[in-house]
């Protein structure tokens, strides 16, 4: 009995085909992401997979804060409304933790930069929001 190599067969003792994975960071367009033979080290097909991380990214962000179910809502449509917003949040987030374990450091820095501009659009929108209603106050007590 010889012993087993990597990637041989217990069955019929051949060898199977077996994926290179890289396990550390790296720079460049020679990368899988998500889908094998994606974006298959072609430079067009790379930045589209930055900018699906990014806009992925960025869409999980907005959508981990949104603003709560407004007062008088029923029930059972915001429980429903808030678990499907809540399956598509999971679901993108799920697939960005894939893209990031390709270990490329072009999807890594397009998944933190989508996080962290989906974070202002949210951010920014709900100070405005406060401030709006800062204003209105001052102004329904002028007016009083």
């Amino acid at each position: 009995m010889t012993p087993m190599s990597p990637g041989q067969d217990m069955s019929n003792g051949t060898t199977n085909m077996m994926m290179n994975m890289q396990m550390s960071f790296y720079w460049g367009r020679k990368a899988t992401v998500l889908f094998s033979g994606w974006p298959n080290n072609n430079l067009g097909m790379y930045i589209l997979a930055i900018l699906f991380v990014f806009f992925l990214a960025m869409t999980a962000e907005i959508l981990s804060n949104q603003p709560p179910i407004k007062r008088g809502t029923n029930p059972l449509v915001g429980g429903l409304i808030q678990s499907c917003v809540h399956f598509f949040r999971i679901g993108f987030i799920y697939l960005l933790m894939l893209a990031v374990m390709s270990f490329n450091v072009g999807i890594f820095f397009a998944a933190v930069f989508g996080h962290t501009l989906g974070f202002f659009v949210t951010r920014s929108r709900a100070i405005y929001v406060a401030n709006g209603e800062d204003q209105r106050s001052v102004s329904d007590t002028i007016k009083v």
